[in-house]
């Protein structure tokens, strides 16, 4: 945990290039944590084509930043397919899934208030 910790302060005070804090693992979904607070998280993500998240639900909205790639996130059976520039929000307490339709990257923010 402290680790984790000390890869987010690593990261303060700095201009950062998104797309290169995470990269991509052959049949995975990588994750890192940039931002961890009570009020909320900010998590970077990459998935290797066809990998993907099951269809689960959050207490909270999250919104979903497509840096590369193409996903295909599915909002109460809904399929939506966002490419890189583009996003989406994700209702709380609505269930949502998300797949690579090509590998892709995102920036994942999650408020908490």
């Amino acid at each position: 945990m402290e680790q984790k910790k000390e890869q987010a302060e690593n990261l303060v005070g700095q201009a950062l290039n998104l797309v290169e804090l995470v990269g991509y693992q052959e049949g995975a979904v990588v994750s890192r944590t940039v931002i961890k607070q009570q009020t909320g998280t900010v998590t970077l993500f990459s998935f290797d084509e066809g990998q993907g998240l099951s269809e689960h639900t959050t207490p909270f909205d999250a919104m979903v930043y497509i840096l590369d790639g193409e996903a295909e996130i599915t909002i109460s059976g809904e399929a939506h397919y966002p490419k890189a520039g583009e996003m989406v929000i994700m209702p709380a307490n609505k269930p949502h899934a998300l797949k690579a339709i090509k590998r892709f990257k995102m920036l994942l923010i999650m408020i908490r208030s």
